[in-house]
């Protein structure tokens, strides 16, 4: 079975449900840009999926969420746990623990914790490991691989609505 089905199987129950994605990170700084840019490349395919480019501050948008309240939250993120770059995994919110390390200011568990205080929403994390996250680098081409198979896979999972 291949990353692609294995990640594919493993959010196939989220079709069709009201969901709300939000892509994390820094532009600048190589492959921390990975949500930001899936976000923009999924913007373009019009899913039926809401889409949050939060870049480096989603704290700003903790209310925006909580107005859309969606049953679903799909976060995505360089996040580094120790996996070759490019490795997709899928975390709870429960397992992003001191192991797991975010590049940004506000942890991704506190940034769910605020949400779901106010909002009954399951939370998703989707990480996928960097190569490199320093200023000023590109996006390496394992990460770059990694972003258009999520690319396809949230296509798949939330086609367009016409």
């Amino acid at each position: 079975m291949t990353i692609d089905t294995q990640i594919f199987e493993q959010l196939s129950f989220l079709r069709g449900t009201k969901t709300l994605i939000i892509g994390i990170g820094n532009t600048l700084k190589g492959d921390d840009a990975a949500g930001p840019l899936l976000c923009q490349k999924l913007q373009q395919h019009r899913i039926s999926a809401q889409l949050i480019d939060a870049a480096i501050v989603p704290e700003n948008y903790i209310q925006q969420i909580i107005r859309k309240s969606p049953k679903n939250l799909i976060v995505i993120d360089a996040i580094d746990f120790n996996a070759p770059p490019g490795s997709i995994k899928i975390f709870k919110p429960q397992e992003l623990n001191s192991l797991v390390i975010s590049t940004h200011t506000l942890s991704p568990r506190l940034f769910v914790d605020m949400i779901t205080a106010e909002i009954d929403t399951e939370t998703y994390f989707i990480g996928i490991q960097p190569a490199h996250t320093q200023l000023g680098q590109p996006l390496s081409p394992e990460v770059s691989d990694a972003v258009e198979q999520l690319l396809d896979i949230l296509i798949k999972l939330f086609p367009p609505s016409d």
